[in-house]
């Protein structure tokens, strides 16, 4: 074969190469590989979680098959799906026509030694009579219709809290990195003597002054919220007002107000929005511990704090009381903590993963 043969042969293979690119990786996975390859680059499974969290919160006490506050005491402590022990029977009628007893002495007859009770029956026929799904509690109140409840409760909390935590903290970053400073100095000192404060004294300390409810709660949490944001959001402007559009508009004529809300804060809300993702977490979990320690929602408010607060006590012969709503707590919270950080990897440009 001559040079000029040669030469033609390495034209061909390489113009082959050229029309026939090769295929990415993932396309020559097998099918359940690629499926577990997109459950792993996506957070799928958190992005789930959250969807069924957000439609228990919208639509969960209106399905709930039992009322919320409402439960009879012969339930008391019964385990995960287990029949009701109501017995509905018309014996026995004087003085109750046709009532509802509970054998109390358990010899299957209904006698004047039994007590009436209502039985506690389900709101809607598609639930299954009589059964309760994730057992009863310490006074017979079924367990799922308090956790579907509580879900909307928490959620409501922790969506105020962080909505005034967020405008506060946002705003004060922008000032600090946008003037900076005596402002710069005065907000900065001031987060640092903030973040140096114990939250649960505070929280006890806000709780004694102005009483324990739902405003107080709330307040409490968005005062724990702003703090994440001011350091970041002001590291951003600082950056940001550098830049040559900033200058340019400037230059231009165009106020400070305008210049922090219509050139500065649209380049720091993806910053924001995984912050407020990872701080939900937080926040969650603060509105737990102030229920269990007794300074956040009141009993019989079933938000899932204090589910767990009044399950503890009887742990080791109802362990469901506690390890349904805490299990609630620890997916959610999770499932933030990994949608925040595949957030942060996304949509930050310097710590963007290669697809």
């Amino acid at each position: 074969m001559t040079t000029s043969d040669a030469q033609k042969e390495i034209q061909k293979v390489d113009s082959a190469t050229i029309e026939t690119p090769l295929k990415p990786m993932e396309h020559n996975r097998g099918p359940f590989a690629q499926a577990w390859w997109f459950v792993r680059r996506y957070p799928v499974i958190p992005i789930v979680v959250l969807v069924i969290l957000v439609i228990t919160a919208i639509i969960g006490p209106s399905v709930a098959p039992y009322e919320r506050d409402v439960g009879i005491i012969g339930d008391r402590h019964l385990p995960v799906l287990q029949r009701s022990k109501c017995i509905q029977t018309d014996q026995w009628n004087p003085p109750y026509a046709k009532a509802d007893w509970i054998d109390i002495n358990g010899d299957g007859e209904i006698t004047g030694r039994d007590q009436p009770f209502k039985c506690d029956m389900p709101r809607y026929g598609l639930w299954t009579e009589g059964y309760h799904f994730l057992g009863a509690d310490h006074v017979g109140r079924d367990v799922f219709s308090r956790v579907l409840h509580g879900a909307r409760i928490s959620m409501q909390v922790v969506l105020v809290s962080l909505l005034i935590g967020s405008l506060i903290g946002v705003s004060l970053g922008m000032l600090a990195g946008y003037y900076g400073g005596v402002l710069d100095e005065l907000i900065t000192r001031f987060v640092d003597i903030w973040y140096a404060m114990p939250f649960l004294m505070v929280a006890l300390i806000v709780t004694l002054i102005f009483g324990r409810g739902l405003t107080v709660l709330l307040f409490v949490l968005a005062l724990i919220a702003w703090t994440s944001f001011v350091r970041v959001v002001r590291a951003e402007v600082m950056v940001l007002k550098s830049l040559d559009y900033v200058a340019a508009a400037r230059v231009n004529g165009a106020s400070d107000f305008r210049i922090l809300f219509r050139h500065l804060l649209p380049g720091i809300l993806n910053t924001a929005i995984v912050v407020g993702t990872l701080n939900t977490s937080g926040l969650i979990l603060a509105e737990s511990v102030l229920s269990f320690v007794g300074a956040g929602i009141q009993p019989p408010t079933p938000a899932w704090g204090v589910m767990t607060t009044e399950g503890r006590d009887y742990l080791t012969i109802a362990a469901h009381q506690v390890l349904v709503p805490s299990t609630a707590i620890f997916m959610v919270v999770i499932s933030l903590n990994f949608l925040g950080d595949w957030l942060r990897d996304r949509l930050d440009p310097r710590l963007r993963q290669i697809d």
